[in-house]
């Protein structure tokens, strides 16, 4: 009966006041209800009620006390200290519990210890290293599901990701470390949050457990898949455009480019303006999705197909121009990353599309 409308039912009110509602009959013989059965009664977010049934809860409850799952990794004398970081990540991701290191050989420790805390520290939303020895590491990952869902990491990964594009366009105005360095730190953290999201995207497709992480069918843990991936793209561009300034920014202070001019206020000006309907595009992707609004969505896709001739024009007006290299090779890039920043949100949209056709569309005959 999954996803099956049951209908509507009248609340009645009973002498003392008190509001009860019958439960469909299908419903309560398909699960094995009967007289004395137990229902919990969780208030969701759009103020709608989920009614379970205790011993759905109860063998939800069992799920989650389920023995820790630990890994044990042996680490040699020859093992590149990043193939190591690799293992811990792709075991992170599919959920690991606790992972335990041990260092063989003298001298191993000491060359694989800081890469690990480092991406403990980094990387690794919700992990700690418990227990430590001269030969051994514990890494613990203490985060639970509820405690921070899918849909916020994923809304905080884009408000991070855009600001980080945001800020690479200053900096190559600006070209202040300080910017600079908190564009790298904040795609730092997108990254950390989309492998918490890929980690719990796992989790959940494990366990079965779609309606609890507030999806509606399995099939959407691949579309929020594909989304946590192209807001990490967001940041990955972001953070390639501030390498390409910091290089800008070397060959200037070492006399190696001698720039009059770093910037034309045209061309920077209407780069700023496709950037920031970019963002608007990609915000109003991300609300048609959590909204499952369809007809959002198809007009977001309309709306991208439109903005065509606006890149076009922004490469006419930068080719009249006399640009140094360096900084026109800088300028295309801004411009090459606000129109994937458009087709990310073409892609997220079309995760919506996906999502909520068949809720809009008739199974039978009008």
């Amino acid at each position: 009966m999954r996803g099956k409308d049951l209908g509507y039912r009248r609340i009645q009110c009973t002498g003392r006041g008190s509001h009860v509602i019958s439960l469909p009959k299908k419903w309560v013989q398909e699960i094995g209800l009967k007289k004395g059965s137990q229902l919990a009664f969780i208030l969701q977010e759009d103020s709608s009620l989920l009614l379970v049934p205790r011993k759905v809860m109860e063998r939800r409850a069992a799920t989650e006390k389920a023995p820790a799952k630990e890994y044990y990794l042996s680490v040699g004398v020859g093992e590149d200290p990043m193939s190591v970081c690799r293992r811990i990540i792709s075991l992170y991701v599919v959920s690991a519990d606790v992972i335990h290191i041990h260092f063989k050989g003298d001298g191993v420790a000491s060359r694989h210890r800081r890469m690990i805390k480092r991406l403990v520290k980094n990387t690794l939303l919700g992990s700690e290293i418990i227990d430590e020895s001269p030969n051994s590491m514990t890494i613990q990952i203490l985060i639970n599901h509820p405690e921070f869902s899918i849909e916020k990491a994923i809304r905080r990964m884009a408000v991070l990701a855009l600001s980080a594009n945001k800020d690479s366009i200053m900096a190559l105005k600006s070209l202040e470390d300080e910017t600079i360095n908190n564009i790298l730190e904040t795609c730092n953290d997108v990254n950390r949050l989309n492998l918490y999201v890929l980690r719990q995207l796992k989790y959940g497709l494990e366990r079965n457990l779609f309606k609890e992480l507030g999806f509606r069918t399995p099939k959407e843990f691949l579309g929020y898949r594909v989304v946590a991936n192209d807001i990490k793209g967001i940041a990955d561009n972001a953070a390639n455009i501030a390498k390409n300034i910091i290089t800008l920014k070397k060959m200037i202070s070492e006399h190696v480019l001698f720039l009059k001019d770093r910037i034309d206020e045209e061309v920077y000006s209407q780069i700023l303006n496709f950037n920031s309907l970019a963002h608007q595009i990609f915000d109003d992707s991300i609300k048609a999705l959590f909204k499952r609004d369809y007809n959002s969505a198809d007009r977001i896709i309309s709306e991208i197909d439109s903005s065509a001739p606006l890149e076009n024009d922004l490469i006419k007006l930068m080719l009249s121009k006399r640009l140094d290299p360096n900084v026109s090779s800088i300028l295309r890039l801004i411009l090459d990353n606000s129109r994937r920043i458009m087709e990310y949100s073409r892609n997220i949209a079309e995760v919506t599309l996906n999502r909520t056709v068949e809720e809009i569309t008739p199974t039978r005959p009008i």
